[in-house]
């Protein structure tokens, strides 16, 4: 009875501590949503750019990416090739091309909003490429 008694205890203090542990991880979310609301960064920087003073901004390679949203529409140029030219991988690449950060926006739980960071790529670019891996079958 005594040992019972202990298993019980014990079990509703591992409850207590999960529940915590969800309280504390849907506020993480909650703070996290809110960032990218206001348009910050809740990750690392994507390729192409960097944090400076807690803001995202273009990096010395970001040319690298409007190059390869520029090859990939303009071209009958596979994914594989693009990114053996630029040291990726076909998903790395697929990554690249879906990315809604290089439009100046940050996603978040299925979620796009307005970022404060410059765009790469136009709309119209960004656009273009999506109808292209669109037709052509690709998926991220």
């Amino acid at each position: 009875m005594n040992e019972i008694g202990e298993l019980k205890k014990e079990n509703e203090k591992l409850r207590s501590e999960l529940e915590k542990l969800k309280s504390e991880k849907e506020r993480h979310k909650r703070g996290m949503a809110k960032k990218a609301g206001e348009g910050g960064i809740v990750a690392r920087p994507p390729f192409g750019y960097k944090v400076v003073d807690g803001k995202l901004v273009k990096a010395e390679n970001s040319q690298v990416v409007e190059n390869i949203f520029l090859e990939f529409q303009g071209n009958e140029v596979s994914l594989n090739k693009l990114g053996k030219k630029y040291g990726f991988s076909v998903n790395g690449i697929k990554k690249i091309l879906k990315n809604f950060s290089y439009l100046g926006k940050v996603k978040f739980a299925g979620v796009v909003y307005n970022g404060t960071h410059e765009p790469i790529v136009s709309s119209t670019l960004f656009n273009h490429v999506q109808d292209k891996l669109e037709r052509l079958g690709i998926k991220s």
